[in-house]
């Protein structure tokens, strides 16, 4: 008798499309919860080498909370490719911004396998809005509550 695990194959994989409203969502958690149905690994029949998650619509991005005080000091860095040109910015600059869903984005994309194929096609299934609306209702994707989950100390913006 021969026992074998059954390996998804790409073209078997269905994919839901599912709605997670963010308002008043710690950072973190989501970003972790996102990127576990990106991957795929809610699912029994899951397979590291296969893109076997969800499509994932996150709205009101822009509504995301930090505990503690993170928000005034967690600083973001980036450089600009010229000597010195290091640049910082803190959570609540960003949030307070143009694109305050970067900060999920990041969160997200920093969760996922690092610099390979399988990551930047998974990354593809976020969709990311800082409003309410989105424009994705044709593919009836279902609706996820998401709540704070105990977290302690939560400052919002």
């Amino acid at each position: 008798m021969m026992k074998t695990t059954a390996s998804l194959k790409p073209a078997e994989v269905e994919k839901k499309w599912i709605v997670i409203d963010a308002e008043n969502a710690v950072v973190g958690r989501l970003a972790s919860f996102i990127a576990m149905r990106l991957r795929g690994k809610h699912r029994p029949d899951y397979t590291p080498h296969v893109d076997c998650g969800d499509v994932v619509v996150v709205v009101n991005a822009d509504k995301v909370k930090f505990t503690g005080r993170k928000l005034e000091q967690k600083i973001y860095y980036h450089h600009t490719g010229h000597p010195g040109g290091i640049k910082e910015r803190s959570a609540g600059k960003i949030l307070g911004g143009r694109f305050p869903e970067r900060i999920l984005e990041k969160a997200v994309e920093r969760m996922l396998p690092k610099e390979s194929p399988l990551a930047r096609k998974q990354m593809t299934h976020l969709r990311i809005y800082k409003t309410a609306e989105h424009p994705h209702e044709a593919q009836s994707p279902e609706s996820i509550a998401f709540t704070l989950m105990n977290a302690k100390n939560v400052r919002s913006q």
